[in-house]
Formats: structure tokens, sequence, C-alpha cells
């Protein structure tokens, strides 16, 4: 059997996905685990034995967390150490900070970001944007990506996943075009982080967002972080806010990486710590065999989507080195499709106007859990259960 064959099963006992049901929402919330909880609990412990000492006295001490956590995230998304750190602050504040920071830093003028979306074009409103559009299947394609660099271009700031259809942007490609015009480019890694096997250093890329909440299973509100290659240890980070002055908050006098100093404001103790023992299972399987996992995974769903549930077409890229970790559906009535799933024990989220986003974690979904939705699926849409009134009964999803 493939759940008995696959090399990560063993790990489902250490989570615990809410209900009874199947949850495919790892794109928006991974589940709650064992181990992630019993770091926090950790941190809650310190604060009560040791109070403000534990910013230097607690193992591990609060005031490292950021580039100790950064140190094992690196591993996952193909990075050095030094290049990694968790940071405070949303994705998005972070992101316009490293855009920002490089654009300043280029010779170029203007940002490249995918079309509808530039949130992260720095501190400055009136920087110079340009859009990359995405083609008929919603892909953003190199020569897409070539048409909008130019010799003005300072900074491409690209998702490595789309959101909207699962799409594994080709990182390699991408970042040879930017170079090639003397840009930097970074990536958003909100989707990727923990379930693609990047290799940020090896291809060069010079800057990237990461968060935890998802795939690295760390817990709603988790810590967020970022990767700045070593290349550009020479280029200044924007100025910090208080609180990351050499003197506050209390420091054990470890060595800050270059990926420190684009820090904004420092990490929420309470946001970083489950992370710690979320990465002790992440790391400790590898980020190859959750790869590997990923892609069988979500294979299975497009096979059995494609046989089974004509009414909804698969938008995610067929060849695995092209998707990320989950799979986009469309419907005309998504919204209500995935209410009628939720109300037969199948959780996946809705992206409007018609996306249906299955994303099967490969730390707890199994085999078994991906026949089980795709057949209540087929059985939704078979007898129009979608088109009944939804039960005012029932908790919204």
């Amino acid at each position: 059997m493939r759940d008995a064959d696959a090399a990560l099963t063993g790990l489902r006992e250490r989570f615990e996905p809410p209900g009874d049901g199947v949850a495919l929402t790892a794109a928006t919330l991974g589940a709650h685990g064992d181990d992630a909880a019993a770091t926090l609990q950790r941190a809650v412990d310190q604060w009560r034995a040791r109070g403000d000492g534990a910013w230097t006295n607690a193992e591990p001490a609060w005031a490292d967390y950021a580039e100790l956590l950064g140190d094992r995230v690196a591993g996952l998304i193909g990075a050095k150490p030094s290049e990694c750190v968790a940071a405070g602050g949303s994705p998005r504040t972070i992101a316009r900070r490293l855009v920002a920071g490089f654009r300043r830093a280029a010779d170029g003028d203007t940002v490249v970001v995918p079309e509808g979306a530039t949130g992260a074009t720095g501190e400055q409103p009136a920087s110079p944007v340009v859009t990359v559009a995405a083609d008929s299947a919603g892909a953003i394609t190199p020569a897409a990506v070539a048409d909008a660099v130019t010799d003005d271009t300072a900074v491409v700031y690209l998702p490595s996943v789309r959101p909207w259809t699962g799409q594994l942007l080709a990182v390699d490609a991408i970042t040879e075009i930017a170079h090639s015009h003397g840009a930097y480019v970074g990536f958003d890694l909100a989707h990727s982080a923990g379930v693609v096997d990047h290799t940020l250093h090896r291809s060069g890329v010079d800057f990237g967002v990461w968060s935890s909440h998802r795939y690295l299973n760390a817990g709603p509100g988790a810590v967020a972080g970022l990767f700045v290659h070593d290349d550009n240890a020479d280029i200044s980070a924007p100025a910090r806010t208080a609180w990351l002055t050499p003197d506050d908050p209390p420091s054990t006098g470890a060595a800050a990486s270059h990926a420190a100093e684009w820090q904004h404001t420092p990490v929420d103790v309470y946001a970083a710590a489950p992370l710690f023992g979320a990465l002790d299972v992440g790391t400790a399987i590898g980020i190859t065999e959750l790869r590997a996992h990923s892609v069988a995974l979500t294979w299975y769903v497009i096979g059995l989507v494609d046989a089974h549930v004509p009414d909804c077409h698969v938008r995610s890229p067929r060849a695995a080195e092209r998707r990320g970790g989950h799979v986009a559906l469309t419907h005309p009535n998504a919204e209500s499709v995935a209410r009628a799933l939720d109300a037969r024990g199948v959780a996946v989220d809705v992206r409007p106007p018609d996306v249906l986003r299955v994303a099967p974690s490969p730390y707890y979904v199994s085999h078994e859990d991906i026949w089980v939705a795709v057949d209540e699926l087929e059985t939704v849409l078979s007898t129009a259960a979608h088109e009944q009134p939804p039960d005012t009964d029932t908790n919204p999803p």
C-alpha cells in the first residue's frame, strides 16, 4: 500500500489536525504538533522560573532565538547559516525592508513584481513598479520575466510558489535573468519553505522572506524570517528601530551574522518558541524526503481528480518540478463546494473567485486521506450537495 511504503507515515502521530476529518489546509496553516507545543511551553516555563533573566540565562537564551532558528531553517531552504535569520514583524514588513535596501544598492530604479501584488515595493510609495503578467494558465514564465526586466531594473521580487495556482517558479532561470541586467532578485518563500527543496545559496538568489506557520508547522502568528546571500554582506540594511541597538535587548555576546543586520524589530518569544519543536521534526527528516513525499501526495490528488471529478479543473502544473506543495482546483462555485466538504469533514481553503486549494502536508496527510477527500468531493458535486443552503447551526470554516 502507498502509506505502508511511505517513509514519513510515522510522523502522523506527532500531529493533531483539527477535528476527526481530513485537513488539507497546510497552505494556510499547518496542524498542531506536539513538538511545537512542547517548546512553546518551555518558553512559558522559563518566563515563570527566570523572568527577565531568560533573555540571557535560559536554554536556549531568548536573545539568541533569531539566529538559532535561522541556522536551522537554513538547511531547509538551501542556505548557509550565516545567510538566514528569524525576524520580528510580518513577512510583508520584512519584504518591504529588504526590497527597499536592495533597491538603494542597485544601479537601476524599478521594482518588478507580479501583476496585482505591489505590497512589497519598499518604503517609498513612489517607487516605480513594473508588473509581470501570468499567462493563460496562470503561470509566471521566465519569458514573461525577461520581458519585464531591463537595465533600469533594480529588484525583481516574486513568489517562489504562486498561491492561486501552486506553480513553482523557475527560480534559477529568473535569477539568471535578473543578474544579466545587473538587478537583484528576491523571492517570497511563504508557500515553499519547508516543502520545496530550494538551493538558494547555490542558485545565487540575493534575498528571500520565509514564514513558519504553513509547512513548517509553527502555529498561528508564528515567526517569519529572511535570507540574504553571503555575496551581499556588504550591502547596508536600512536603519533599525529601538530594541535592536547594541545595548538592548540583552545579548549573550554571540556574534551576529550579516543577515541579522536586516532585522527591523526583535522576534516575539512566543511566536518563535514553537518553531524550535517544529524544526526538530523537519530537520530530522530533511527537505529531500519531505519534498519527495509532498510531490507524491500532490500527484495523487491530481490523478484522482482527473479520473473521478470531471467538474473540477486542475490548474496546477502537472510537472513535479513546476509544482509547489499544493494543488489548485477550479470550480465556479468553489466557496459553496468548500463549505459542503467542510460539513463532511474535509477541510480545504478557497481563493476567490473559483479556486479550491488542496494542500496535503507531507508531515501528517496520508494517501488514504486524499482518497477520502476526493471521494467526498466527487459525492458533493454528483449529488449537488453544494447547492443546498448552508446549515446555520454550524460554525463557519
